[in-house]
C-alpha cells in the first residue's frame, strides 16, 4: 500500500568534516615550521659558498702580495646584484675576516638578520642564525 522509499546516506556528517579539518590543521602546524627552516638553510648555502671562494682568493692574494686585502674587487670577486647577502672583508697583513650579512627582514621575512663569517684559517661560522628563530 504505502511505498517507503529508502534514503541513501551519501556524504559526510559535520562532525566527520570537522575532524578532518582539525587533523589537517595539526599536520600543517607541524610541517610549515620545518619547511621554513629547511628553505632558510638552503638559502644560507649562498653565503657559505661565496665565503669559501673569498677564502681561496684571499689566500692566493696573500701568496702574491704578502698581505691580505679588504677589497673584493682586488681579489677578482664579483657579487651578483640579486645576491641575498651583502659581503665585506676586513683585512690586515696577517689576518682577514669576510662577512656575509642578510639584514632584516632576513631570509624568512622576520625581524632577525643572518650573518656568516670566515677568517684566514678557513674557519667558517654562523654569527647570527636566522634559521634558529
Amino acid at each position: 500500500m504505502f511505498a517507503t522509499r529508502e534514503k541513501s546516506q551519501a556524504g559526510f556528517t559535520l562532525i566527520e568534516l570537522m575532524i578532518v579539518v582539525v587533523i589537517i590543521g595539526i599536520l600543517a602546524a607541524l610541517a610549515i615550521p620545518r619547511f621554513m627552516r629547511s628553505t632558510t638553510k638552503s638559502k644560507q648555502s649562498e653565503a657559505r659558498s661565496i665565503l669559501k671562494q673569498v677564502y681561496m682568493l684571499e689566500r692566493t692574494w696573500r701568496q702574491d702580495h704578502d698581505s691580505y686585502t679588504a677589497g673584493l674587487n682586488s681579489i677578482g670577486m664579483e657579487i651578483t646584484p640579486n645576491a641575498r647577502y651583502t659581503y665585506s672583508v676586513t683585512a690586515s697583513t696577517t689576518t682577514f675576516t669576510a662577512i656575509a650579512l642578510c639584514a632584516a627582514p632576513g631570509l624568512d621575512e622576520d625581524a632577525s638578520a643572518d650573518e656568516w663569517r670566515i677568517d684566514q684559517t678557513g674557519n667558517l661560522w654562523c654569527q647570527i642564525d636566522d634559521s634558529s628563530n
